[in-house]
């Protein structure tokens, strides 16, 4: 398989809701857990997916898809950090200092599609894109499925993926729950 990366933009819109279907890919959230938090909850997916699409027409891209032909087949979240206000009050994933960084927050991969290294080759195209962007960093929240009390929904991906690709451990305040960073600044 041949994956393309692009940036999430309004023409590629259809390709996105495709993705993640008439369901909102994980229950519905159509990726604004990060932006209003457990509120996604509460209200209707046709709700969640129309505020999504508003932050998609505003600009600039929020994320990437992967594409294998033209059919997409993965996607990313990736922001500066500040702009994901959910993020800023978890109390597990509090800042560790003040440096600005971008954030990997989440992934959806099109089933049929998983474990094929879909969430790998997004996460390698995320760090070309915050690098570009001037991005100081490049931070991720994902599950350590090595370790004792992991979930099974890994929707902000493996920590092992992210090592892989060069993340760090900066902060563990739960077993399980890494914060990861990736200096953008090296020369």
């Amino acid at each position: 398989m041949t994956l393309r990366i692009r940036p999430l933009t309004p023409a590629l819109w259809p390709q996105f809701e495709d993705l993640f279907g008439p369901g909102g890919a994980c229950g519905g959230c159509w990726c604004m857990y990060w932006r209003i938090g457990s509120a996604y909850q509460k209200n209707p997916r046709e709700t969640n997916k129309a505020n999504f699409r508003s932050v998609v027409l505003r600009g600039p891209p929020p994320g990437l898809l992967a594409f294998n032909g033209k059919l997409a087949v993965g996607w990313c979240q990736l922001t500066p950090r500040d702009q994901l206000p959910a993020l800023e009050r978890a109390r597990l994933l509090a800042r560790v200092d003040e440096m600005p960084v971008w954030s990997i927050s989440c992934f959806y991969v099109r089933r049929g599609y998983r474990h094929q290294g879909v969430t790998a080759a997004l996460i390698t195209a995320a760090l070309k894109a915050a690098r570009r962007a001037g991005a100081a960093a490049l931070e991720a929240y994902p599950v350590d499925t090595a370790e004792k009390k992991s979930t099974t929904s890994i929707y902000t991906g493996k920590a092992s993926t992210f090592r892989r690709a060069g993340f760090k451990v900066i902060a563990r305040r739960v077993p399980h729950r890494p914060m990861m960073r990736h200096d953008l600044k090296q020369v």
